[in-house]
């Protein structure tokens, strides 16, 4: 039987507010994050997070005619993790965007330290379903869902752990539209572990 695992996408300093390339209120998906994140661990499933880790000189940054001013570079303060996020131990880290010209949206471009990619390690892992919450709605996340059906994995959006770059005001709307359009539920953190949690209840002998 496939596992789930949670995915944390790029919940770094640098997405949250005072951060280079600040997610207005991206400070609030820590809270829920760090609950999925116990929780999940608790229970032995796998626990992944991305971060962008990105080169000095990349060329999707405003300074080299790209679209974003530059961000997470790697090594640096802005790309460290939230202060406030508990990863537990075990967890797997992705870093993406790590070439000149890859922007690496999606957690399924990150790899890790070893250069081993997301796709690789699900299968490894057994994982078929993927709970996603992180920075940001309309760009990282709604990427990595994106994949992750094209790949036929089940789905579920944390709600209140993702928020929004939203260039345009209703960019964060349009996105989690996309995304249940393509399959994926969306569903509050605590709704989604309750329901987790009773899926993974053995099942009393009779």
């Amino acid at each position: 039987m496939k596992r789930p695992a949670l995915i944390l996408v790029d919940v770094q300093n640098d997405f949250c507010p005072g951060g280079a390339l600040a997610v207005p209120d991206g400070d609030r998906v820590v809270a829920p994050l760090n609950r999925a994140a116990e929780a999940f661990a608790a229970a032995g499933l796998p626990v992944l997070a991305t971060r962008d880790w990105h080169p000095p000189a990349t060329g999707h940054f405003q300074a080299h005619g790209g679209l974003w001013p530059e961000h997470c570079i790697q090594g640096s303060p802005g790309a460290d993790f939230h202060p406030d996020l508990q990863l537990p131990a075990g967890s797997l880290l992705l870093y993406k965007g790590i070439t000149k010209h890859l922007d690496g949206y999606s957690a399924f471009d990150g790899v890790t330290d070893a250069g081993v990619r997301l796709a690789d390690l699900l299968d490894g892992q057994g994982v078929g379903h993927l709970f996603i919450g992180g920075l940001a709605t309309d760009y990282c996340v709604r990427s990595t869902v994106f994949d992750a059906r094209r790949r036929g994995l089940k789905v579920t959006v944390l709600l209140d752990a993702v928020a929004g770059v939203n260039l345009q005001p209703d960019d964060s709307d349009k996105a989690l539209a996309d995304m249940r359009q393509a399959g994926a539920r969306l569903l509050a953190t605590d709704a989604a572990l309750a329901e987790l949690a009773k899926s993974r209840r053995p099942i009393a002998k009779t």
